[in-house]
């Protein structure tokens, strides 16, 4: 639950754009191979190679994206929609659930959804752009709610996010989202520094698309628009 000091700067009302966000994605995930739950994919080794094939064709492979091909600018906005397995999806929407809404609230339905579209279309570009050549493939929504993440923290510096950690035995402990927020892009920085081509998750793409996601609420917003408030999630190590 998130509560504010002030009203609502974009007159949004429910968060509509992020619930739609959500329900897309995981719709594409349900009917899509890597859920398990459509047989029309087969099983064991038939698949899998319908899971590689879907990644393969929705997804940002770097060295293809450079390639030249018609329809490769279009993976970065695609890729957005897929995600490589349950745990995947799940750590993304309850990120998104969570600071999604408030972001939308502040900036307006629609300005929400361009800015998400386009700071997770940046992200994976600019991850592809380090890795041109690359082979593996990138799919996932993190790169947008990073950027999410990173609009967050401007907008909402004082807010105080609640979270039960594994590691603290389920222990509910409170931080302003600046700390959560920073502590969490340290994170990101320290595992990316140490991650190489090989797959995995996708370190850098969380880094620009937070810079690009905090740099746009700067710029756009300025300071009069930033509040305090409370959220509160079930959030642990998950990452976007």
């Amino acid at each position: 639950m998130i509560e504010t000091s002030e009203g609502s700067g974009g007159g949004a009302g429910r968060p509509l754009m992020t619930y739609a966000l959500i329900a897309a994605c995981c719709l594409i995930f349900a009917v899509g191979p890597a859920s398990g739950l459509n047989p029309g994919y087969g099983t064991g080794s038939e698949l899998l190679r319908a899971q590689t094939g879907h990644f393969e064709r929705w997804g940002v492979v770097p060295s293809a994206l450079w390639s030249g091909a018609p329809a490769e600018p279009l993976t970065p906005l695609t890729a957005l929609f897929v995600h490589g397995n349950w745990l995947h999806l799940l750590g993304n929407m309850l990120f998104l659930y969570v600071f999604g809404a408030m972001a939308e609230e502040r900036m307006g339905r629609i300005q929400f959804v361009l800015f998400y579209l386009a700071t997770g279309y940046l992200a994976l570009l600019g991850y592809a752009a380090a890795h041109a050549g690359s082979t593996q493939t990138l799919v996932g929504a993190s790169g947008a709610i990073s950027g999410v993440l990173g609009a967050f923290l401007w907008l909402f510096p004082r807010a105080r996010v609640t979270s039960l950690f594994p590691f603290l035995f389920f222990l509910p402990l409170r931080f302003p989202a600046w700390v959560v927020l920073i502590f969490w892009v340290a994170l990101q920085w320290l595992a990316a520094r140490g991650a190489d081509d090989r797959p995995g998750v996708a370190y850098l793409a969380h880094l620009v698309g937070f810079g690009l996601g905090f740099l746009y609420a700067w710029v756009r917003f300025g300071r009069a628009t930033r509040v305090s408030g409370e959220v509160r999630s079930s959030e642990g190590e998950s990452q976007p």
